[in-house]
């Protein structure tokens, strides 16, 4: 995540209450659901019993007995919260309201908005929300020599919004303790390697706060006009905080990625990101990170440039990124992804910076000013992302490489390139041809724009999510 991770935290604690997570006012904390998959080659992919938790920024603390907020623009009332036990014994912390903080689930489908309407006026929302699972703590995703499928529809966010879909290493737990009972389903313990700094440092009160640096892996950051993955690797008190980005139009690719481009922005789309480790296994070196996407029935390789790169290896961030050896490049990143990292959604925009740094310049094809959030607001008030039918396990289990008539498909335990006419792979693989345009299961079958297929494979039916997805189930 770029520098400007730490921006949009500091305008999101502006904009509202410094919620501090204390002891809970409720026995139910009120996490939608948002169902998602685990899968294995041997066992295909099984539905998971998960939800989101709204960060704590977006819950209201107040007094035990009472209605004083236990917060400030700026921090914590020093009356009550002079240190962690006594604003545990003085305040609650209530439930969030997802509906107000532009936040909805369906199904496995997750839409976030950038602008909530209240009252006839639009109010910055700019959620970030936590993958959660049945336990009451974050879902620890272990994605060493995995991979993670998702399905996005990025069509009504302009220059300067960011949709994001990222890991970070932060506790399970969210820090739970006994003063910080509610921990993770209250959405507290947040960090990433932009290094945030924290009232409440992985749940405990730090008076004056400190930075709270963990590892990041940014799986995408974009809009309808531009898009980048990168890892953040950390040391003990300190990260990556540029990274090793892959920026398909930063590659020289301008008509790749947009709407009515290679990936067509204009319809949602899938995204898969694999962990390639050097010996094929969990517990190896983590080697390269490999990208592809599908859409409209066909599998679209990453971007290449014209030096051939098309994913993100350690040579390639050691020649983009200064800092890349100092962190520990994809060795690092890959520990991370081993031990297991959360899994986080957000909205934002940039009121300082615009956004230049990822869909401005060489990075995209926007203006300096386009991203400027009163452009936003005024233009496209409605601005949201859905992120929908997430899948993440053994490489080669979560997608299946479809094909449209007429097309080849190759299938392998790594991502390929399919064209009309030929098939190159990284790995050996078994080639077939695909028959008519009948979509597979958990594959998307229907929303608005969609031109895909809309049959499902004998077994399955296209079932709404959301006015955007419809997915076989």
């Amino acid at each position: 995540m770029s520098f400007t991770k730490r921006q949009f935290v500091a305008a999101a604690l502006a904009l509202l209450p410094l919620a501090q997570a204390q002891q809970p006012a409720t026995t139910d904390p009120g996490n939608p659901s948002l169902k998602t998959y685990k899968c294995s080659k041997s066992g295909g992919c099984v539905a998971q019993d998960t939800a989101i938790a709204l960060d704590w920024n977006y819950h209201w603390i107040h007094t035990v007995n009472g209605y004083e907020s236990c917060t400030t623009s700026s921090g914590v009332n020093t009356t009550l919260c002079p240190d962690a036990a006594t604003c545990s014994k003085n305040c609650v912390i209530e439930p969030a309201n997802y509906t107000s903080s532009g936040v909805s689930t369906s199904g496995d489908a997750l839409t976030m908005h950038q602008y909530v309407k209240s009252n006839g006026v639009y109010g910055n929302a700019s959620p970030r929300v936590y993958l959660l699972g049945s336990d009451g703590d974050y879902v620890l995703m272990q994605l060493l020599g995995q991979e993670l499928t998702f399905d996005v529809d990025m069509s009504t966010l302009p220059c300067g919004e960011n949709g994001a879909l990222y890991l970070s290493e932060m506790s399970g737990s969210g820090g739970r303790n006994e003063y910080n009972k509610g921990g993770a389903a209250y959405g507290s313990g947040y960090c990433d390697a932009q290094c945030p700094s924290e009232l409440w440092k992985n749940g405990t009160l730090v008076p004056g706060g400190s930075p709270y640096c963990c590892n990041e892996m940014d799986i995408l950051e974009g809009n309808s006009r531009a898009n980048a993955y990168t890892p953040h690797p950390c040391s003990a008190d300190n990260c990556d905080k540029g990274g090793c980005g892959f920026n398909p139009y930063a590659q020289g690719k301008t008509n790749y990625w947009g709407p009515g481009g290679t990936v067509d922005t204009s319809k949602p789309f899938t995204i898969t990101t694999q962990f390639i480790t050097d010996d094929g296994t969990q517990t190896g070196t983590l080697k390269e990170i490999r990208r592809q996407y599908i859409q409209n029935g066909q599998v679209i390789a990453n971007a290449k440039s014209s030096a051939g790169i098309d994913s993100i290896t350690e040579p390639w961030c050691e020649s983009v990124d200064s800092a890349a050896t100092t962190f520990g490049g994809l060795t690092t990143m890959g520990k991370a992804l081993g031990r297991g990292m959360v899994l986080i959604f957000s909205i934002w925009n940039d009121a300082s910076g615009y956004m230049n740094w990822l869909d401005s310049g060489s990075n995209g094809p926007c203006s300096s000013t386009e991203g400027n959030p009163s452009n936003i607001i005024s233009q496209d008030p409605d601005t949201h992302v859905v992120f929908s039918n997430i899948r993440w396990g053994d490489i080669g289990s979560t997608f299946n490489a479809p094909g449209g008539s007429g097309s080849t498909t190759t299938t392998t335990a790594a991502i390929t390139t399919t064209t009309k006419a030929t098939t190159t792979t990284k790995t050996s693989s078994t080639t077939t041809t695909a028959g008519g345009a009948t979509q597979t299961q958990w594959g998307q079958c229907g929303g608005q724009s969609w031109t895909g297929p809309t049959a499902c494979v004998a077994g399955t039916t296209c079932k709404v999510q959301n006015p955007y997805y419809s997915q076989c189930l």
